[in-house]
């Protein structure tokens, strides 16, 4: 990487001295550009087009901005919406990564102070003597010094925290978008957990009918003792699967409380009535993969990291050069407070430094090495944030899509069980059938009916992950001040 360097200036020399010192401190720093490597965003590598098939209603049409920022509303679902808008204000992960962009902008604040000159007072009164002498001391001054940023090392020192700073915005907004999907994940398994328990107390109905068929006709005489027997561990399997499933609706609950930051109770009274799992919209726009590729906060981040190792290389470079420093005080002396304020008591100072390492052991140009090499690890960062992004993004079209597929053959499977679980009942009752038919129908509907409950939770489930590679929900923060939590309003 190229280094630039100052321009050989010359100049005049004047009568004052000083004037000539500061003439030519300010010739140098406009003749000089900062040393080390200036930041070049990579090229993004993106395919034309994505690799899965475009069914399901998934289109490349250009994505919408308004429907990608607010994804959720597209399941047409309320208290999604509220969940959402409580999460937003009350996440303790959202909060976490706004302190921390708080902290990258004070970062920020520290290297420009470095920036401009400072100054001090100082005053003391001091007594000292012996057992023959006693002398008094009275002091007062202002200092100021400027380092002047000759050769960019400040100047780069605050590109790397302007880099950090914007690292910082996207690494929020990153939070947010992961925060949106997993609170809709977690709403919708909840409802999926509702979906599979009422599935499995429907069944429950059926097979304590079948059951009392059963015994009704051994009691008559009309049937063996087996399908009683059969038709009671066929009960106690179905009953068997009911504490897994208030297992994990409780779990998704729990995970909504933490998510949102809110009371498990109230989240419980809030989902206690169960509803149907909110359906997909007809069409979804995907985009091309280049613009899905800068709608991620996660892959600006990573840019922006980059940025700041470039930045950092130049910080480091710069410690090869000397440091020159303007240095000036002002004050009055004396040893006797009358004459404090008199013309002799003044004192006063002005001048140039420098100062140069001219042997560390080479510790600077091996800074210099480690800059460079965290400079080229952001690199492979970046490269690899791109291509997980892609796959990211390629396997949510695919789940998707098969998921569709999927489901619908289980919508098919399901009509069909129940048709067959009732006609076997049917048959079994009026002697024309024996139960071992009406056992295999029975787990037929139901492994059908909690399949299709499953797959209806996952298609909704894959949509979210995909508004999520997507990279949707951070343009909340687009319209608020950049370290801002939105107050999500519909």
């Amino acid at each position: 990487m190229k280094i630039k360097r100052c321009k050989i200036i010359s100049i005049f020399i004047v009568r004052d001295p000083w004037r000539a010192t500061l003439f030519f401190y300010l010739m140098i720093l406009a003749a000089c550009a900062p040393v080390g490597p200036d930041f070049q965003p990579p090229k993004l590598h993106a395919p034309a087009s994505w690799q899965s098939k475009q069914a399901g209603g998934l289109s490349v049409a250009p994505l919408a901005p308004d429907s990608l920022a607010r994804w959720w509303t597209n399941f047409n679902d309320p208290i999604l919406s509220g969940l959402i808008e409580r999460a937003v204000a009350g996440n303790l992960d959202l909060q976490l990564a706004r302190a921390r962009l708080h902290e990258s902008r004070a970062r920020l604040g520290l290297t420009r102070a470095d920036e401009f000159p400072t100054l001090s007072t100082s005053g003391s009164a001091i007594r000292s003597g012996s057992d023959s002498q006693t002398r008094n001391l009275f002091a007062l001054g202002f200092d100021a010094g400027w380092e002047l940023d000759i050769f960019g090392g400040l100047s780069r020192s605050r590109e790397a925290a302007q880099a950090d700073l914007a690292a910082g915005r996207e690494d929020l907004r990153d939070v947010l978008v992961s925060l949106l999907g997993e609170v809709a994940i977690n709403y919708l398994e909840t409802r999926t957990y509702q979906a599979r328990l009422a599935a499995a107390d429907e069944n429950l109905k059926i097979q304590e009918d079948t059951l009392q068929l059963a015994d009704w006709r051994y009691q008559a005489g009309l049937s063996d003792e087996l399908a009683v027997q059969q038709a009671r561990y066929n009960l106690a399997s179905t009953r068997a699967q009911l504490p897994t499933l208030r297992v994990g609706l409780v779990a998704s609950l729990n995970r909504l409380a933490v998510l949102t930051g809110d009371d498990l109770g109230r989240l419980r009274e809030l989902l206690k009535d169960p509803a149907p799992i909110p359906v997909p919209p007809v069409t979804v726009t995907v985009g091309v993969p280049a613009e899905t590729l800068r709608q991620r906060p996660d892959l600006r981040r990573a840019e922006q990291q980059l940025a700041a190792a470039t930045a950092r290389v130049g910080v480091a470079e710069s410690d090869l050069y000397p440091k020159f420093r303007l240095s000036g005080s002002i004050g009055i002396e004396s040893v006797d407070s009358a004459d404090i304020l008199s013309a002799a008591s003044r004192t006063w100072r002005f001048g140039p430094s420098l100062s140069w390492p001219l042997f560390d052991g080479g510790k600077v140009r091996r800074n210099i090495e480690v800059q460079s090499s965290q400079q080229e690890q952001k690199l492979l960062q970046y490269r690899s944030v791109v291509l997980a992004a892609l796959a990211e993004v390629e396997n949510a079209l695919t789940s998707y899509v098969e998921e569709l597929r999927r489901q619908q053959a289980l919508i098919v499977g399901a009509k069909a069980a129940r048709a067959a679980a009732g006609l076997a009942q049917n048959k079994y009752q009026a002697g024309l059938q024996d139960f071992s038919t009406v056992l295999d129908a029975q787990r037929s509907q139901f492994s059908f009916e909690d399949q299709l409950a499953r797959s209806q939770g996952m298609v909704s489930s894959d949509l979210v992950r995909l508004y999520k590679a997507l990279g949707g929900g951070w343009q909340l923060l687009a319209a608020e001040s950049p370290d801002s939590i939105p107050e999500i309003k519909e």
